[in-house]
């Protein structure tokens, strides 16, 4: 288990991340999603990408867990549902802080991979700073087209709640999301208490419900992104399920189309989460994709 540490960006704003294995290892570089945390990803995979060889970094985006909170005013229910673009920050601005985080750590090339609002990252990186990744993994995003990857009206409906004023409810909404958008292959409602009140109080509480928001502004900000997309020349694998109600499956396919020879993995069952019961095959397309 690696502990929090914390790298000051050159505006002197802290990022939070967590490395794991040989800090001289090839490294990767996970990306979480929306109002997600690093504590987010599965320690079967963190650990099995070590057992190949690698270093593994997560890190918290800004606006969520232990990373540094802007003061950005975020967009209103109405700005979010009408896709209004509105003052602040973009997906840009955040894979600039990746990069800040491995100009400070030294590293020149990585690996990354990114899930979800971390996957749209994670594309960025690698269009717009070929020379600095080596691979890029894709899951479940999509391009930011609003033809594509769409989230059900029910998937819209449960994000527009108001949001939760303590732990309780932070919890309860965080199941009832999961029960809509997770897969179908397993139910664990347990590890989604325990990541959820971990995460409030990780997180700061009521001040995380502003970041979320704020985040989904740096989306809707960034728009469609699949001419930035062609511009990729890395080795690049989409990963998406069938069931994701949170971002389409046709999120999968059109960021896998729009990328030069991108390789697309569809997952039966999967949803918008990492059953642990689909571990064991994520790293084996990890491993194959990684070398």
């Amino acid at each position: 288990m690696s502990a929090d540490r914390f790298f000051e960006l050159p505006d002197k704003r802290l990022l939070c991340y967590r490395s794991y294995g040989s800090e001289t290892a090839p490294a990767v570089i996970l990306v979480v999603g929306l109002g997600l945390q690093l504590t987010y990803w599965p320690q079967p995979i963190i650990s099995g990408l070590v057992e190949m060889g690698l270093r593994v970094i997560t890190l918290d985006n800004r606006d969520s867990g232990r990373s540094f909170y802007t003061q950005v005013t975020p967009p209103t229910v109405m700005q979010q549902f009408f896709r209004k673009p509105t003052p602040g920050y973009d997906l840009g601005d955040m894979a600039n802080d990746v990069i800040g985080l491995m100009d400070g750590l030294q590293l020149q090339k990585v690996g990354v991979i990114g899930m979800s609002m971390g996957g749209m990252i994670a594309q960025i990186l690698a269009a717009r700073f070929p020379e600095r990744i080596e691979t890029l993994t894709s899951i479940f995003s999509t391009t930011g087209s609003l033809r594509v990857g769409q989230p059900s009206l029910r998937a819209i409906l449960q994000t527009l709640r108001r949001p939760p004023r303590n732990q309780q409810e932070s919890v309860r909404d965080y199941v009832d999301i999961m029960r809509l958008i997770g897969s179908r292959l397993e139910w664990n409602e347990q590890a989604l208490r325990n990541y959820a009140r971990e995460a409030w109080d990780r997180g700061g509480g009521e001040a995380g419900n502003l970041g979320v928001v704020r985040q989904i502004g740096a989306i809707i900000n960034s728009g469609d992104r699949t001419q930035d997309l062609r511009k990729i020349r890395c080795p690049t694998l989409v990963i998406h399920g069938d069931k994701d109600l949170m971002v389409a499956t046709s999120g999968g396919f059109a960021t896998a189309a729009a990328i030069p020879g991108a390789h697309l993995v569809l997952l039966p069952g999967m949803g918008h989460d990492f059953p642990s019961c689909l571990s064991g095959t994520l790293l084996s397309l990890l491993a194959g994709h990684l070398g």
